[in-house]
């Protein structure tokens, strides 16, 4: 349910930083406070609540969900690329200044660090019977639960971290290794496991907060990090009953089925009345930054073709993820609103006097566009001769609120973000049965998550529908590379896919086999495919924004900030990033 904002502001308890807030749901309402003291604040039951729900403020950040994590689990992996100031995501160049990633891992720590004072907090309140026993235990436990995934995201993007947990800190603490904040990530899952209630447990209010099954997820998901497979298998088991998925992959990601039976855990948005930078973190300009230049005029991220390609005929999860010329939008909201024809800079573009622009929104029968570019004209971009490659990502263009930058320049949406689903669960419990010697149950669980990809039963073979260079693709025969290949095809345009492939220590291989990468080539390449000469009648010859090079030794984690290095001494740099 969206609700206007309320601010909350806290100040400062120990090291915790405390700023203006603002969240989604009603459980994220929140309360101003003025007072100084610890014993001033914490003397009625709200004050609690609004405690915790500031920790949930971590994730309601464009830069850190988009420019961060989804850059990360999309850029890295040569699924999606950049266009815009941080092209150098598409050849592995990421510098130790990059605003994104200190945003990152300082709104991280922030957030750390109002769960390690509500950790220390809640207990106290229970015990003066400020707070009674369920409530105190939920709100202890989302605590738990936040601190341990804000430590997951850090360690999977960073490698080993400063492990803080204790509300007051020097600031100097040096970097744990990153099995041991893995094991820290597992220690407070499993004990926000023990305190919080089941999703269908919870009242309709309180949609959104964390649940015992995202705390077993996640729990499962870092020990995969750790090795052990077994332990991990146990916690995905208990998941069981509890979620679903959708019967439908294309409503997965829909504007009107946020929360939905196979979400285990996203981040809550809301419209806040005003469209303008300053408007706060309730709304978010993640999904519109997505769409082509054409129609938005940002296109900022686009897809990789090779991925297009990739996808196994009659996947139904092809077009819900990846769109490019020739395409509709298959999204039932976009859908509903008119679809591609009825955005302003559509409409305008066909109305044009100049052949030129009337050209790139003329569909292939004379009329208004309502595909993503054609074959005759790809959307491109108008940038020179257009720097991106006219595929774009289908996930992320599903609000159909936005008109982004054009018409009433409705840039910044309320669409949630899903962190972590049912599906992916589904395979992180099939490459556990695999990896712990149970590969024909680690296919039927596969079959699950594919079955639902077809609409009902998909091929006993699996592979690709053709390789990045259009060659014919082969069978995918190893159990475990059928995992990977799921994980793509199931999870590409969301916020995980170059964890998974990091985690299982397959990323640099997986993706020079997905994209035939080249070591130490920062430059573009036409693309590679030359039956898809249709696309336009330069291809080969011109550049459209396609990278393919190889993953560098250590280039697989971000850097850690050069400004956090300044004022922490004992941070030491990543090695594939200098000293």
């Amino acid at each position: 349910m969206k609700i206007n904002k309320k601010y909350i502001t806290l100040i400062a308890l120990g090291a915790t930083l405390m700023v203006p807030l603002s969240c989604k749901k009603n459980f994220l309402d929140q309360t101003s406070y003025t007072q100084l003291t610890k014993d001033a604040y914490f003397n009625k039951a709200s004050d609690g609540i609004a405690l915790v729900n500031s920790i949930y403020d971590t994730y309601q950040n464009a830069d850190l969900l988009k420019k961060s994590i989804w850059y990360y689990a999309n850029f890295q992996t040569h699924d999606f690329f950049n266009w815009g100031n941080d092209r150098f995501y598409n050849y592995y160049a990421i510098t130790t200044d990059f605003g994104p990633i200190r945003t990152f891992w300082q709104r991280a720590y922030v957030g750390i660090s109002r769960a390690n004072s509500a950790i220390e907090i809640i207990p106290e309140m229970k015990a003066k019977g400020i707070l009674d026993e369920s409530l105190a235990n939920r709100l202890l436990g989302e605590a738990y639960f936040l601190r341990g995934m804000t430590y997951y995201y850090l360690a999977g993007s960073f490698g080993g971290v400063p492990l803080e947990l204790k509300s007051v800190t020097d600031g100097l603490t040096a970097r744990s290794t990153q099995e041991q904040v893995f094991a820290q990530v597992i220690a407070d899952t499993k004990q926000a496991a023990t305190l919080l209630p089941w999703r269908e447990d919870l009242p309709a209010s309180e949609l959104g907060r964390a649940t015992k099954g995202a705390a077993l997820a996640y729990e499962g998901a870092a020990q995969m990090w750790n090795k052990d497979y077994a332990g991990a298998l146990a916690n995905f088991n208990q998941l069981d009953g509890h979620f679903s998925l959708m019967p439908n992959f294309i409503d997965v990601n829909e504007y009107n089925h946020q929360n939905n039976a196979e979400s285990i855990f996203e981040v809550q948005f809301t419209v806040a009345g005003t469209q303008s930078w300053g408007a706060g973190n309730e709304v978010a300009w993640i999904s519109d930054f997505s769409w082509p230049e054409e129609v938005s005029n940002f296109g900022y991220d686009y897809a990789n073709p090779g991925l297009y390609y990739s996808y196994q005929a009659g996947d139904k999860r092809k077009l819900a993820t990846v769109i490019g010329p020739g395409d509709e939008n298959i999204s039932p909201g976009i859908i509903g609103r008119g679809g591609i024809k009825v955005y302003p800079l559509v409409v305008a573009g066909f109305a044009s006097s100049d052949p030129k622009v009337k050209a790139k929104y003329t569909g292939d029968d004379g009329k208004i566009i309502n595909t993503c570019g054609t074959h005759a004209n790809p959307w491109y971009g108008s940038d020179g001769d257009g720097l991106r490659t006219g595929f774009y990502c289908a996930k992320m263009w599903r609000d159909p609120n936005l008109d982004a930058n054009s018409g009433n320049s409705t840039i910044f949406g309320a669409q949630n973000q899903i962190l972590l689903r049912y599906a992916e669960v589904l395979l992180d419990k099939a490459e556990c049965q695999i990896r712990t010697g149970d590969a024909a149950g680690g296919l039927a669980t596969i079959k699950k998550v594919r079955d639902r990809a077809w609409g009902g039963t998909a091929p006993a073979v699996m592979q690709d529908g053709a390789n990045y260079d259009g060659s014919a693709s082969s069978p995918i025969t190893d159990p475990l590379q059928m995992v990977y290949s799921e994980y793509r095809h199931e999870l590409s345009g969301e916020y995980s896919v170059f964890y998974n492939l990091r985690r299982a220590g397959v990323a640099a291989e997986f993706i020079k086999k997905a994209y035939g990468t080249v070591d130490n080539n920062t430059n573009m390449i036409p693309n590679p495919n030359t039956a898809d000469a249709k696309l336009d009648t330069d291809n080969g010859l011109k550049l459209h924004g396609l990278y393919n090079t190889s993953l560098p030794v250590g280039r697989d984690l971000y850097p850690i900030p050069q400004l956090e290095r300044g004022l922490n001494p004992n941070l030491t740099q990543n090695p594939a990033y200098g000293n």
